[in-house]
């Protein structure tokens, strides 16, 4: 579904993304995982138009999307669920939700809106409520609940769990998980690895200094306690 073939972007003069490939495929949930400031994010935003590259290709379903803008991108059905998360503080749960919804035909929102709120029940309370007024957590959720009502084939989701409970990210993780079922492909930047690697699982790649060091079955990385102290920390 996803391929990207010898990357390289920067944020300014700054060669943050060097000769980067990589790939998903329909139906699988890919995670690329590194310490802060690896590149991670920069890989999501370069398939997105908003970072600036320079070389490489980026293609999706077999189409190449590298000089699309963003708007372009999201047509295609890429949905970005953003570490910022960027939620709409000042509009409702549902305004906020139905932004989301708007490539889609009317008639089609409810069905796709209740579906969606299965996943995360306490929305469905906190519709009328403002989006800045809610927890960190909650709006976590808003945010992943509005790309997903958008019915995308792939989300790219930027650290889904930074800052939250447990709890929280339990959820979370069952949602990516329901979605990913029900046909969405996932590409996930997380540093959870517990997250990334043995709830969600898949294909993973782990990126340093702005190359790629490993690519391979989670499980590889869960056993070689070399992979995790030399790229990840651990």
């Amino acid at each position: 579904m996803l391929r990207i073939k010898d990357l390289n972007a920067y944020y300014g003069q700054s060669h943050v993304i060097q000769g980067v490939s990589l790939e998903v495929r329909s139906g699988e949930i890919v995670s690329l995982i590194g310490r802060n400031g690896a590149g991670k994010t920069t890989i999501l935003k370069s398939i997105m138009g908003i970072a600036v590259r320079r070389q490489g290709h980026i293609e999706f379903q077999g189409e190449d999307i590298s000089k699309f803008k963003t708007y372009a991108v999201v047509r295609k059905g890429i949905a970005f669920v953003p570490e910022e998360r960027r939620i709409f503080p000042n509009l409702s749960v549902r305004e906020n939700l139905n932004l989301g919804m708007l490539r889609i035909d009317k008639r089609d929102r409810k069905p796709i809106l209740d579906e969606v709120l299965a996943y995360f029940p306490i929305l469905r309370e906190r519709l009328t409520q403002k989006g800045g007024s809610m927890s960190g957590g909650e709006q976590q959720m808003l945010t992943v609940a509005r790309a997903l009502v958008s019915k995308p084939k792939l989300m790219l989701i930027d650290e889904p769990s930074e800052g939250l409970m447990p709890m929280i990210v339990d959820t979370l993780a069952q949602a990516i998980q329901h979605a990913n079922e029900a046909g969405v492909t996932i590409l996930l930047v997380e540093q959870n690895i517990e997250l990334a690697l043995q709830q969600l699982g898949g294909r993973t790649y782990i990126i340093d200094q702005g190359t790629i060091q490993f690519a391979g079955d989670a499980h590889i990385v869960l056993a070689s306690e070399e992979i995790k102290q030399r790229f990840l920390l651990i």
